[in-house]
């Protein structure tokens, strides 16, 4: 497939909204794309499960050659906002949103690859071995696709795992991820008239801002970080705010750390809320567990033999967000992710690198050709 075709439909692609739970119509699109090279995807009625209106979606490819593994390619489904619109602009050798949306390169660049790879892979019959197709939903959110997939419906686990859901550098293995943990906190105080009698009431934002201003927060060291991302609460500037809701998270490449770290972070809340009379109430939860594959990994051994192959330079890197291939590792799956050519995920300044999409798909026909 010809660099111009491979980018126009790109571009098709992220003109079809596939917000999080609401994939469906994009999800069909892929199926038909998919039906056209004799791969059908099935439902995993993950869609239910997880209050969304399509599923994970999983397709097979069978054997050419022997002595190749079974591998897995995925990319998700997805979007962040502002999703809703998108119209690609193509500025000499990258593709950009007019400015007033995200681009949705992440994660449809890697979706446009596996695409033309599966394509490149019948159209000029090159050997490879047993291949399974994922394309998940709701990964934005938390990685709940994952989560939910029928793993029974793999029939048995594939050897490694490919996440097409990489940055801008092509040759560049993301091997390792952080565990992480979420923290919602409600803080209950005590509501009062605020210019007549303040004194009777217990400022669930004071306690809040006290408790948030006392975390360690931030990079805390080079395998550790943490954030309270959101918080609201009160009713109107002279009511003395009775309710505060707040989210937090931590994430380490160490488990212990990941441990002490969330624990300070309750601590320091329930501190607080005690020594103002409020109350707290505090859950916390793992969102992921973490993953380091070493280079003799196969999985990732097999990446870096492509990458030279096809004249890249591998270069090994320990990420610090979470993605399928969390889950997938998790589930006993040795999963790395590769990159894609985009850059700058979730903003209105995201961007897609022509060049270095073709040298990704490059590297993935690499991967799946190497015996």
């Amino acid at each position: 497939m010809e660099q111009d075709s491979i980018i126009q439909e790109f571009c098709e692609l992220v003109r079809i909204d596939s917000p999080s739970r609401h994939e469906r119509e994009f999800a069909e699109v892929m199926r038909i794309k998919l039906s056209e090279i004799g791969i059908e995807l099935d439902g995993d009625g993950a869609g239910q499960r997880l209050g969304g209106d399509c599923d994970n979606l999983i397709g097979r490819l069978a054997a050419t050659a022997e002595g190749f593994p079974t591998i897995m390619v995925n990319a998700h489904l997805d979007t962040v906002g502002p999703s809703a619109g998108i119209e690609p602009v193509i500025e000499e050798d990258t593709v950009r949103s007019t400015g007033d949306t995200i681009l949705g390169a992440d994660c449809k660049a890697g979706l446009v690859i596996i695409l033309a790879s599966l394509r490149k892979l019948q159209q000029e019959q090159l050997p490879h071995g047993e291949l399974v197709i994922v394309f998940t939903v709701a990964e934005e959110p938390g990685l709940i696709g994952a989560k939910h997939l029928d793993y029974s419906l793999l029939l048995s686990l594939p050897d490694m795992a490919y996440v097409l859901d990489g940055g801008h550098q092509p040759g560049k293995l993301t091997t390792a991820a952080p565990y992480a943990d979420e923290i919602d906190c409600v803080i209950r105080g005590k509501a009062a008239h605020a210019g007549v009698e303040p004194e009777k009431g217990i400022n669930a934002i004071q306690v809040a801002s006290r408790a948030i201003s006392q975390m360690r927060l931030g990079r805390l060291d080079g395998e550790t970080t943490a954030n309270v991302g959101t918080i609201r609460g009160g009713m109107a500037r002279n009511i003395v705010p009775e309710v505060v809701e707040f989210t937090a998270e931590a994430r380490s490449h160490d488990e212990e750390k990941l441990h002490e770290q969330t624990r300070h972070m309750c601590a320091v809340i329930q501190r607080e809320a005690t020594e103002y009379g409020a109350a707290a109430e505090i859950e916390q939860r793992r969102t992921y567990n973490g993953f380091h594959l070493g280079p003799e990994e196969p999985v990732v051994a097999r990446a870096v033999s492509a990458a030279e192959r096809v004249g890249l330079e591998p270069v090994l890197h320990k990420g610090g967000g979470g993605s399928d291939a969390n889950i997938f590792n998790e589930h006993g799956i040795p999963s790395v992710i590769m990159a894609t050519g985009a850059g700058q995920p979730h903003t209105t300044e995201e961007y897609l690198h022509i060049p270095s999409l073709m040298q990704c798909l490059d590297w993935l026909i690499g991967v799946l050709t190497t015996k």
